[in-house]
């Protein structure tokens, strides 16, 4: 069977060798944090949750801190050292992370959808597809229209987009009804 070229980008970047991330991972961790860049470095995978080379629709590039989300609290007198840790597991996970901080940078722009690119020993890197609703192409696109409505702003914010879902449980398959994350809240309707 003949592949397409998405299938061969595809199987390209299922086992990346090093020498095509270990140049770019340097040049990312000397950029900032959140910074747009001109074409997405996946492109069948940008292509396949909605990214068009068109106006109104843009690629940011967020790198979010690895490991543990513990967050130092100042010195207090009287206090035990390793109480002034604050240890809270956040509810989040990374790739949600990055589409609110790509959100927060850009105000004028709806989070569409976002995928991983790599990490290194310190980092994660993902690519955030932003869309400016405002634009003509944009509220006339049949399949991005949706987010000119006001009722759908600030998908990133609210857990709309599809790494917010799967990390409130909301893509599990565990269960058909896909509308309460919770297991006790399953339990509690009688189902």
């Amino acid at each position: 069977m003949v592949k397409g070229l998405y299938a061969h980008l595809a199987q390209t970047w299922k086992n990346p060798g090093r020498e095509i991330l270990h140049e770019k991972l340097i040049e990312w961790r000397a950029g900032q944090s959140v910074e747009r860049v001109d074409r997405p470095l996946k492109l069948h995978r940008a292509r396949a949750l909605g990214y068009k080379a068109k106006k109104g629709i843009m690629v940011v590039r967020v790198r979010i801190i690895r490991g543990g989300r513990t967050r130092k609290r100042e010195h207090v007198k009287g206090r035990k050292s390793r109480k002034q840790t604050i240890r809270k597991t956040l509810k989040m996970n990374y790739q949600w992370v990055a589409e609110m901080r790509a959100s927060q940078k850009y105000k004028n722009l709806e989070v569409l959808n976002s995928y991983w690119i790599g990490k290194d020993g310190k980092y994660y890197f993902f690519e955030v597809i932003m869309v400016d609703p405002s634009r003509p192409e944009i509220k006339s696109d049949p399949i991005l229209s949706f987010l000119a409505k006001r009722k759908n702003w600030g998908r990133a914010e609210r857990g709309k987009t599809s790494a917010a879902k799967k990390s409130r449980g909301l893509r599990s398959k565990s269960h058909n009804l896909k509308v309460r994350p919770s297991l006790r809240a399953w339990h509690r309707t009688g189902k």
